[in-house]
């Protein structure tokens, strides 16, 4: 009768403890996947973004950036991991900061670039390791992981990471412990782990590369962040907050916008993305008189990656 009138489950007393704990996360876990589902099923006019001021950092007009903000919310209490995807420059650390801030995980939000740590510098500077665990080790000291103890351990550049290293991350997204260096007894880790790449991890997989379970703990959930040429509408929205933010950076008034200029960067692929047009601005406007912005600046540039992007391709088709 319960159950019809719309309770999850029941059960008898006495109460198992176990069968209470098991039906709790049967319960949380159906939940998360209900949240998920109606995210991914709605439609673009129509979706919602209930914390905006977690997003601010992202400065954005598309529809489908908006959607992704959507589908973070409703992966951020979640306790899995998050592997967020996407070309360099994209924003994928800001998308990690919106995360955790929407999370209300009390503790800190840590971020460390984990390409090319080795196995043992990747136990060191995340496990930290205990007084006596290698020559000159003369007090414990903690990792990133009890730094970001109740937080956000942010993961980038995880498709460098070595294979040992490999197989001590999936210890701590399975079990929820790990060993400090020269440590007997594991540590509980009460920390959200969040990764991010450039790569396609599912190819490094069948490359053998990567590993496979840890590649499937990775992708509990998953946010793709599209590049800036697959959204030209953001193009206009960031140039303005960019010329901004250089023209306070340089000391200046912001100068007016050289007719044609707009039409020139949206017919742009920007392989550095967003933090390539940022980048650009800024060396625009610091190499401009004051009060001016110089569109031949911007011709030069785009012209100039042109031929670079075209002598590459002559290169590899010779070698």
């Amino acid at each position: 009768k319960a159950i019809k009138m719309g309770a999850f489950d029941y059960m008898t007393k006495p109460i198992d403890a176990n069968r209470l704990m098991n039906a709790v996360n049967h319960a949380l876990r159906i939940r998360e996947l209900q949240r998920e589902v109606r995210v991914l099923s709605a439609s673009e006019t129509s979706v919602r973004v209930d914390n905006p001021e977690a997003f601010e950092g992202i400065i954005t007009e598309s529809p489908a950036m908006r959607k992704l903000f959507s589908y973070a919310e409703a992966v951020a209490t979640s306790p899995k991991a998050v592997l967020i995807t996407g070309e360099s420059g994209t924003g994928k650390e800001l998308m990690a900061r919106a995360i955790h801030r929407i999370s209300n995980n009390r503790g800190e939000f840590v971020p460390v670039n984990v390409s090319g740590l080795d196995e043992t510098m990747f136990s060191d500077t995340l496990f930290g390791h205990v007084k006596g665990a290698f020559t000159g080790a003369e007090r414990d000291r903690p990792g990133l992981i009890e730094r970001a103890r109740n937080g956000t351990l942010f993961l980038d550049e995880i498709g460098d990471l070595e294979s040992g290293a490999q197989i001590k991350l999936l210890r701590l997204l399975q079990e929820r412990e790990y060993y400090p260096l020269g440590a007997d007894t594991p540590r509980r880790s009460q920390t959200r782990i969040l990764a991010a790449t450039n790569a396609d991890l599912a190819k490094r997989q069948q490359e053998g590369m990567f590993r496979n379970d840890l590649y499937y703990r990775l992708i509990g959930h998953r946010i793709d962040i599209p590049p800036l040429r697959a959204r030209p509408e953001d193009v206009p929205v960031l140039f303005n907050h960019f010329l901004e933010e250089s023209a306070t950076a340089l000391g200046r008034a912001v100068p007016a916008v050289p007719k044609g200029l707009l039409a020139l960067l949206s017919s742009y692929d920007f392989p550095g993305n967003v933090r390539e047009l940022q980048s650009m601005i800024y060396d625009a406007l610091s190499r401009s008189e004051p009060g001016t912005l110089s569109l031949s600046f911007f011709r030069e540039y785009i012209d100039n990656q042109g031929r670079g992007s075209s002598q590459d391709h002559t290169e590899r088709d010779e070698r």
